[in-house]
C-alpha cells in the first residue's frame, strides 16, 4: 500500500472495487471502475461506471451525493482507476473532481494507457489536492486485465474456454456432446461469455451444433455480444441460427479469398463478412486479433473444438484457459479431443500454466489458469 494513506483507506477502497465490479461486461470498450465519496469518515456518495459512453465512476459518486442532499467539498474520492484527463466521449474527470471541491483522491491503479499514465494524478496535485495512488493496486489491476491489455497491446485479451470429460474428449466419434458437464457448470460457464466482448466458434462447430452463442441473463433473459466464426471457405449455412436469428447483427463470418464469391456475398446479406488474409489456407489469427482490436473488442473468448482450441493454444496466441471436466470417460480414437491440432514433439515445447485455481461445480471440476509466457 502507499506509505501515505491511511488505516480505512483499503476499507473504502475495497467498497469501490466491488462496485466496480457491476459494471463487468456492460463498459467496454472502456474499463470497469468503482468510485466511492467519504467525508469525515462517513460515505456520502457512490458509483461506477455502468456503459460506455455513460457517466464514469467518479462522476456517478458526485451525482449520488448532491442526490442525497450531501456537499462533496472537502471530502475524499475513492476510484479505482486514474481519474481520467482527457476529452472523449465524456468530459475529463479531473475538472469535475476539482469543480467539486475534494480536498483528497486515493487511487487504486494508474491509467495503464502510456501516454496518459499520471497526467490525471499531476493535474490534481498542481490544484492542491492530496493524491494517494496504490490502494490494493494488484486487485485493480487484475480486475481489469482484458482492458490494460487491449490499451497497451491493441489486440484482446484472448481466452480458450471448453468443457471435457476426464480423458479430454468434447464429442463422441459421431459428434455427440450434449451434456458431457452438468448443469451448475454450464450455467457458470455463461459468466465467461457475460465478461466478454466477443464469442467465437470455428465453422466445424456451426455445422455440428449449430450454436446460438448467445447469453442467459440473471432472469434468464437472452441477449448476445458479438459472435465470430471462422470459415476459411465459407461454409456456414444460410440457415444457421448465427445468421438468421434476431442477433444477427452481431454475427461476423471470417472467410479466405479462397471462399466462392457466392457464398460469400450470400452470407453478406444476412451478417458482416470478412475476407482475411491465409496462412496455410486458414484464416490468419494474428491479422484477426489485431482487426478485433481495432474494432474494440477488448476481450475474445474462444468456444472452438479441438482443431480452433489448438491453433490458438499452440500459436501462443491465448492468455489463459476455462477448463471444465466432467467425471466421464468416452474413449476411443475417433472421440473428437478438446485439443488437437498437430500437438508438439518435446515435451520441452509443452503449453505450461501458473496461477492455477480449481473449483467444484457439482460433480464437476473448472480449471482456470494463466498461459505462461517464455
Amino acid at each position: 500500500m502507499n506509505r501515505f494513506a491511511s488505516p480505512s483507506d483499503e476499507k473504502w477502497m475495497r467498497l469501490a472495487l466491488k462496485l466496480a465490479q457491476k459494471g463487468q461486461g456492460a463498459v467496454s470498450p472502456n474499463p470497469i471502475v468503482g468510485a466511492v465519496l467519504v467525508k469525515r469518515g462517513i460515505l456520502i456518495g457512490q458509483g461506477w461506471h455502468r456503459k460506455a459512453g455513460g457517466p464514469h465512476a467518479e462522476i456517478v459518486a458526485l451525482s449520488d451525493a448532491r442526490r442525497r442532499g450531501q456537499n462533496p467539498r472537502s471530502a475524499t474520492l475513492y476510484v479505482t482507476l486514474e481519474p481520467c484527463c482527457t476529452h472523449g466521449r465524456t468530459p475529463p474527470c479531473t475538472k469535475s473532481i476539482i469543480d467539486a471541491g475534494i480536498s483528497r483522491v486515493v487511487a487504486s491503479a494508474t491509467d495503464p494507457n502510456p501516454k496518459h499514465a499520471g497526467r490525471g494524478f499531476r493535474i490534481l496535485r498542481r490544484t492542491g489536492i492530496g493524491v494517494t495512488r496504490g490502494v490494493l493496486a494488484a486487485e485493480s489491476t487484475a480486475m481489469n486485465e482484458a482492458f490494460n491489455h487491449w490499451i497497451v497491446k491493441k489486440t484482446p485479451w484472448v481466452t480458450v474456454k471448453t468443457a471435457m470429460t476426464l480423458d479430454g474428449k468434447i464429442a463422441t466419434a459421431n459428434g455427440q456432446s450434449k451434456w458431457i458437464t452438468g448443469e451448475q457448470s454450464r450455467d457458470h460457464a455463461m459468466g465467461f461469455r457475460r465478461c466478454a466482448d466477443a464469442i467465437l466458434v470455428g465453422v466445424n462447430t456451426v455445422l455440428k451444433d449449430d450454436p446460438s452463442l448467445t447469453v442467459r441473463g440473471g432472469t434468464r433473459k437472452v441477449f448476445s455480444k458479438k459472435r465470430l466464426v471462422l470459415d476459411s471457405m465459407a461454409r456456414t449455412p444460410l440457415t444457421a441460427k448465427v445468421v438468421c436469428d434476431s442477433f444477427a447483427n452481431l454475427t461476423t463470418i471470417i472467410v479466405t479469398s479462397a471462399a466462392r464469391k457466392s457464398r460469400i456475398s450470400a452470407l453478406a446479406k444476412h451478417v458482416c463478412v470478412w475476407v482475411a488474409p491465409s496462412r496455410d489456407g486458414q484464416v490468419d489469427l494474428r491479422w484477426l486479433l489485431r482487426r478485433l482490436g481495432t474494432e474494440g473488442v477488448t476481450s475474445l473468448l474462444v468456444e472452438g473444438g479441438g482443431e480452433v482450441n489448438a491453433s490458438f493454444l499452440l500459436s501462443g496466441l491465448a492468455h489463459d484457459i476455462a477448463f471444465y471436466y466432467a467425471p466421464k470417460i468416452i474413449g476411443g480414437h475417433d472421440a473428437r479431443k478438446a485439443v488437437a491440432g498437430v500437438g508438439i514433439n518435446r515435451l520441452a515445447d509443452m503449453i505450461r500454466l501458473q496461477d492455477i485455481e480449481w473449483k467444484r461445480l457439482g460433480s464437476d471440476l473448472l480449471l482456470t489458469a494463466r498461459i505462461r509466457k517464455v
